[in-house]
């Protein structure tokens, strides 16, 4: 397991970004070999969708052979209200790179069968070949997707009834009415996430503090959702000094001594205007 620690959120956000585009070049994704990325909703990924946009539209990097996975979506919000996680994703990220729309795939909250949407969802990344990267964001109470405290840290994409905690947090979205927040919603499973050949989670701000403690410091635990990804052979958690307020300031230090070697994967940074030569010669970064 890797924690990075970054002083504020915008390098935070830059290092993610980095990551992704070394991670997605690295791969040479092409017609035959599609790079699968799991993607987050929130504001915390944003600054990360932001520097990708950049990159994308300077020609460092291309979507053209990428297939994305979306972690959740909510159950009953019209697909093109301003809140769903379609309007999201395409408002601000999708629209703004050279994906193609049959290569993103978010979950139907208006599905006819929910459950049968679920169980394509999973079918449809397993014809993918499964995620190599998945990339998320948590919760101030630890969950990560819709996964929320108490879910089975072996669950599969399903139909999750959502936390008051989580409502309330919402309500800010729909003019803090919580009876226009959804209740429930589809989501993919920490099972599901534990697949990915490598996890990359965001976590800023002081109020997710507790949280990161609990995911790094502490055992593996379900009412923590995010503290499953303490048994992922590669995990890669990336945050702000803020976030690291709970932990012991030999934790910090620690993880603070190894960022001279965490930052050889995103230094020298690739781009596919060069094509060929020391971008393509590790398809993966080192492991611990």
């Amino acid at each position: 397991m890797k924690l990075i620690i970054l002083e504020n959120y915008a390098q935070a956000s830059e290092w993610a970004a980095k990551y992704i585009r070394n991670r997605i070049i690295q791969f040479s994704p092409g017609p035959s070999k599609y790079f699968t990325l799991g993607l987050p909703t929130g504001s915390t990924p944003l600054g990360c969708y932001k520097k990708l946009i950049e990159y994308c539209k300077n020609g460092d990097l291309s979507f053209k052979y990428v297939k994305t996975f979306n972690m959740d979506e909510y159950v009953g919000l019209p697909r093109d209200h301003p809140e769903s996680y379609h309007s999201f994703m395409w408002n601000n990220f999708f629209k703004h790179i050279d994906i193609s729309s049959e290569n993103t795939h978010i979950l139907d909250g208006n599905a006819a069968n929910l459950e049968a949407e679920c169980e394509a969802f999973e079918r449809k990344i397993k014809e993918a070949g499964g995620i190599e990267l998945f990339v998320g964001g948590i919760g101030p109470d630890g969950h990560i997707a819709f996964n929320e405290p108490g879910s089975s840290l072996v669950s599969r994409t399903r139909v999750k009834t959502l936390a008051m905690d989580t409502i309330l947090a919402n309500a800010r979205f729909f003019d803090g009415d919580l009876s226009k927040v959804p209740t429930m919603a589809l989501t993919v499973g920490v099972g599901t996430v534990m697949d990915a050949r490598e996890v990359m989670i965001l976590i800023t701000g002081a109020h997710k503090a507790f949280a990161l403690y609990k995911a790094i410091e502490e055992g593996v635990n379900h009412m923590w959702t995010v503290s499953a990804f303490q048994q992922h052979p590669r995990t890669v958690f990336v945050c702000d000094e803020d976030a690291t307020l709970e932990l012991k300031v030999k934790t910090v230090k620690y993880f603070q001594g190894l960022m001279l070697v965490h930052n050889k994967l995103v230094d020298p940074l690739y781009s596919m205007k060069e094509m060929g030569g020391e971008k393509r010669q590790s398809k993966k970064p080192y492991s611990d």
